[in-house]
């Protein structure tokens, strides 16, 4: 048996205040999905899919049930709990020590860091999601030149009181076009239409604008997140080449279903790192298989459990279950064949738990 310790969830997001009914709750369960629909197509639910099984598996023994109930009773025993000490029992069963906490999601009534990890009895630390702030530096800039300016002090003034900075934007509009900097001409040109184009909180789409950002953060001193969403890693490999040797870590977030690509990128490149979590959950059953897959290319030491979860502590809940419940399986047949020795087994399950987020992230 292969004993999984405390993890580390790298990258997530807060849960909700509110109480939350059926459909509130199956439209955020299908945003974690990455479903573009509010709510499930008529005469379907977002519960009969691999993470509508997994919550249903894990986390009605947490709150009183059986495994596996109903989800209208599932709910049902949520509300009569309420939702501060529903979540507080499912985070705390989560087994997750220390969250890293991305706190750029604007709209929703989300518990910040500190709060999070009072209800989870974890530590809490937080990571700077970098469009949001580019966007409130615009909101105060006059003109190109003091957002230019503003920007750069913004960012490294975030990384000082941050674990980890985060983008979102940056792979999919920014790094598609090209990997180097753009030069100071290019970057006042794109400020000058941006700015004068933009509404009051409008979004940071420029391609170009991007990319200064992302280069912006790599000289900040902390690690920098890339969601890659559905695109495949490869597109990375252009930027992760040009940051070599800079000293700031890349951790690609999100790879699913390209995570045999993520793993091969972490193999390349010594800065190069990647998570698990959400792949791990949106698989459910199949999520062993997934992480055998991931095994097969990437250095042990590049691999960091995440969960990704965003508005339900149920997902925590399933991110370090399949997580727990996956590794023990791969490793356990891999320890049985005698492929593995069960001290090595329970070394990379400690490095990839914990100690590798530790280590890239200087938590301990």
């Amino acid at each position: 048996m292969i004993d999984t310790p405390n993890l580390v969830d790298q990258y997530c997001h807060g849960v909700l205040r509110t109480e939350l009914g059926l459909g509130t709750f199956e439209a955020r369960l299908g945003a974690h999905l990455g479903g573009s629909a509010v709510l499930p197509a008529a005469g379907t639910t977002f519960f009969d899919t691999q993470t509508g099984f997994a919550v249903r598996r894990w986390c009605p023994p947490l709150l009183g049930l059986e495994p596996h109930c109903p989800p209208a009773r599932y709910l049902a025993r949520r509300r009569e709990l309420g939702a501060a000490e529903a979540g507080r029992r499912l985070l705390r069963a989560s087994g997750i020590s220390t969250y890293l906490v991305d706190t750029g999601l604007p709209g929703d009534d989300l518990t910040g860091p500190a709060e999070l990890g009072a209800a989870g009895a974890a530590e809490a630390h937080e990571i700077v999601r970098l469009e949001p702030l580019a966007e409130q530096v615009a909101d105060t800039s006059g003109t190109v030149e003091d957002f230019l300016a503003n920007l750069a002090e913004a960012v490294h003034g975030a990384a000082a009181g941050a674990v980890a900075l985060a983008s979102a934007a940056g792979v999919r509009q920014g790094l598609a076009s090209a990997p180097e900097p753009p030069g100071p001409g290019e970057v006042r040109g794109a400020a000058g239409r941006w700015l004068a184009a933009r509404p009051v909180g409008g979004r940071l789409t420029d391609p170009v604008l991007l990319r200064h950002l992302l280069w912006i953060a790599v000289t900040a001193g902390r690690p920098l997140q890339l969601h890659t969403g559905d695109r495949d890693p490869a597109v990375l490999a252009g930027f992760a080449a040009a940051t070599a040797g800079l000293g700031a870590d890349l951790v690609l977030l999100h790879a699913y279903p390209h995570h045999r690509a993520a793993a091969h990128l972490t193999g390349l490149h010594a800065h190069v790192y990647a998570d698990l979590g959400p792949a791990l959950v949106h698989t459910g059953a199949r999520a062993a298989a997934v992480l055998a897959e991931v095994l097969e290319r990437a250095p042990f030491g590049k691999l960091l459990f995440s969960s990704g979860a965003r508005g339900l502590p149920e997902l925590h809940v399933v991110a370090a279950s399949a997580f727990r419940s996956a590794l023990a399986r791969v490793l356990g047949e891999w320890v049985m064949d005698g492929a593995w020795s069960r001290t090595d087994a329970q070394r990379v399950t400690a490095m990839i738990a914990a100690e590798n987020a530790q280590r890239v992230y200087r938590l301990a």
